[in-house]
């Protein structure tokens, strides 16, 4: 009977393709699940096969578990009661006891077979998807096979992958037997069917297809850096090289435009702008925001946002159809783009000086033309005076030195206020507007300097009138009010399921 086991193990192993050690646990498998079969009750059971020899052995055993954590005796034995068979065996240990193997003329069960069948199955197709994943393809190519709910379903030499629905190019036709390219967005194990999941929408994707299009980014003399898109419509990538031999936008565009057109035919005509990088924010969104000509840019590095000023006769190009340039641009730099007029671009700069010129007035107790002046030398804010290098205050001709001195102590004196009416507002709120979820500091000291002490108060207001209050986007003050308001929910809960409690008891009397 053993070298039977080792004969269907081996055949089995040819047949399927899969190792010797899956058939091995396939078959412990199937012969533990009949064996189990002889006991009323349900039982861990275990069968281990000899690997050289073909024999096997079955045992039935019990997890050593604390005393405190017992629940079972069919599959737990408690640490004393486990010692008194075995001297120093361990929590996790198992005792077992050795059972009469079940023979294979007897198993015959639809069940143990069914066991074999589909670990050899999971191991067959577990092998297919290694070999896939092995070759470390990004791009899979492959035939539409069917249509699954709205994903497509595509066959790639021996795995079956998925493109969801919401990966597909809006407006694409795909039936069944047209080729077609996907990036490899992920593989989902866990997943009944196709496994891998493919996607025609990402950026990923367009930055494959140029680097299996232009020669010299596969060689490492060109990459790209980023991508955006819009599928379907219009997508931007940035290139970069060090070869100053190379003109990256040309090398991309090939003779006559064959390697951007190969891509956009690729992508259901989906336009392709190739942009610069540049090491420099300012140049690289420029480059970005083409076919539009910008005239001035104000940088905020603390935002990470740009003020972009265009022509009143480029600003429709700057912006795009639906904004689609400048949102194109913005996700492919990585920076926040407002396109602005130059009539929009001085009324905003006025209004910000005139907040700082505010500020400085009040918050320093100078006058308009000392506030002036640190305005126009670049001053901003009070943290700038206060900590700001003393040599760079004192290269403003205006300023001596005692001069410098006593703006910066006035500055300091004023955050250090501020800091303390801050804190005094966070301890005037009552402690349980803190266990609201998404409470921060920032958010209890604005609702304190509202009035707002508790969470009642705050679960009694309107998004509107939260809006109002503090600044605050809707959607999170929306959410921070239904977290206010869900112990007034769990307390109608507890209250419904007491008042029946309370109904059946009745009943029952």
């Amino acid at each position: 009977m053993s070298k039977e086991v080792l004969i269907l193990v081996d055949a089995l192993a040819r047949e399927k393709n899969v190792e010797r050690e899956i058939v091995f646990q396939s078959l412990e498998s199937a012969l533990a699940s009949a064996t189990k079969k002889r006991f009323s009750i349900d039982s861990d059971i275990v069968v281990r096969i000899d690997r050289a020899n073909g024999e096997y052995d079955a045992f039935r055993r019990w997890k050593v578990v604390e005393d405190d954590e017992f629940t079972n005796d069919e599959y737990e034995i408690t640490l004393d009661g486990a010692r008194q068979q075995i001297e120093g065996i361990e929590v996790g240990d198992f005792i077992e006891e050795e059972l009469e193997p079940e023979k294979f003329g007897r198993i015959g069960a639809q069940a143990a077979k069914q066991v074999i069948t589909q670990k050899i199955r999971e191991a067959e197709r577990e092998q297919v998807l290694n070999d896939f994943l092995e070759r470390g393809e990004s791009i899979v190519s492959g035939t539409v096979k069917r249509m699954d709910r709205g994903d497509v379903i595509i066959e790639a030499g021996k795995v079956e992958a998925r493109l969801p629905k919401d990966q597909v190019i809006p407006k694409e036709n795909l039936r069944p037997g047209d080729r077609v390219r996907a990036f490899l967005l992920k593989v989902d194990r866990a997943q009944r069917g196709p496994q891998v999941i493919l996607s025609r929408t990402c950026p990923e994707i367009i930055m494959k297809l140029f680097e299996l299009e232009v020669p010299e980014i596969e060689q490492g003399l060109m990459t790209i850096k980023s991508a955006s898109r819009d599928p379907g419509v219009r997508a931007k990538i940035a290139v970069h090289t060090t070869d100053k031999r190379i003109d990256p936008i040309g090398t991309c565009v090939g003779v006559r435009g064959s390697r951007v057109q190969a891509v956009t035919h690729e992508l259901s005509g989906e336009r392709v702008d190739i942009v610069l990088w540049s090491e420099d924010p300012a140049e690289f969104v420029i480059g970005a925001l083409a076919p539009a000509n910008v005239s001035q840019i104000v940088v905020d590095e603390e935002g990470q946002s740009m003020d972009v000023v265009v022509e009143e006769s480029e600003l429709a190009v700057a912006i795009g159809r639906g904004g689609q340039n400048v949102r194109l641009a913005s996700e492919l730099t990585g920076w926040q783009i407002n396109i602005l007029t130059a009539d929009e671009s001085e009324k905003k700069s006025a209004l910000e000086k005139e907040d700082v010129l505010t500020l400085f007035t009040e918050k320093l107790d100078v006058d308009e033309d000392v506030a002036s002046i640190l305005a126009d030398e670049g001053f901003t804010s009070l943290d700038e005076i206060a900590y700001v290098p003393v040599s760079e205050m004192l290269d403003i001709e205006a300023f001596d030195e005692e001069t410098v001195n006593e703006l910066r102590t006035r500055a300091r004196n004023s955050l250090l206020t501020e800091a303390i009416v801050a804190e005094e507002k966070l301890q005037a709120t009552k402690s349980d507007l803190f266990e609201v979820s998404g409470m921060s500091n920032e958010l209890a000291a604005q609702l304190g300097e509202a009035k707002i002490l508790s969470r009642d108060e705050l679960a009694e207001l309107s998004v509107d009138e939260l809006v109002e209050m503090i600044e605050i986007e809707r959607e999170r003050g929306s959410d921070l009010i239904m977290q206010a308001r869900a112990h007034w929910f769990e307390s109608e809960i507890e209250a419904e399921g007491n008042s029946e409690k309370e109904e059946e008891s009745s009943v029952n009397k």
